[in-house]
């Protein structure tokens, strides 16, 4: 951390993050975190949004309860998540063309499907599934991931361009 500024600018989008996942929490597969995430580490790059990332994974166990397996789940998903597009904004230099934007909403979903994935690998390994368990819980995820990817689509396809716009007013490059 560098300054004040830039404390108050990642710990204010981290309560964002936290404050989202709460208000839609009660549907299932219906989120905004993908998307504000998304256009975050775009935005502000890989160290910020690791920050973002780790305080985020943590700090949601509060509101939600700490449970390991999850803890593991979003502490590696989220991260990778702020390194892939965190290092795309900077490979694209921040720009944000159609085609740059097809790339998001395409990496989005498919950071949906590997969070379930990463779940079906990491839970049953956590709790000791035997092969049926696993098998079975597999498939039951497919009910939150479909929806989950479809709300991923949608979000950054409608929300990403007007978000890194509004991100534009933050000069912290």
């Amino acid at each position: 951390m560098r300054s004040v500024r830039e404390i108050t600018l990642i710990s204010s989008f981290v309560a964002i993050l936290v404050g989202g996942q709460l208000a839609l929490s009660w549907a299932t597969g219906v989120e905004v975190v993908t998307v504000l995430f998304v256009t975050f580490s775009y935005h502000f790059g890989v160290r910020r949004s690791l920050a973002v990332a780790t305080a985020f994974s943590l700090l949601r166990c509060l509101l939600f309860g700490f449970f390991p397996n999850v803890l593991i789940l979003y502490l590696i998903h989220y991260n990778l998540f702020a390194v892939i597009f965190g290092a795309l904004g900077r490979i694209f230099r921040y720009n944000v063309n159609v085609k740059i934007h097809l790339w998001l909403i395409g990496l989005s979903i498919f950071m949906a499907v590997c969070f379930t994935l990463f779940d079906d690998i990491i839970t049953p390994l956590f709790y000791q599934y035997t092969s049926e368990a696993t098998i079975a819980y597999f498939f039951s995820s497919l009910y939150a991931m479909i929806p989950q990817t479809i709300c991923s689509a949608v979000t950054v396809a409608v929300l990403g361009r007007p978000l890194l716009k509004a991100y534009e007013i933050v000069k912290m490059k």
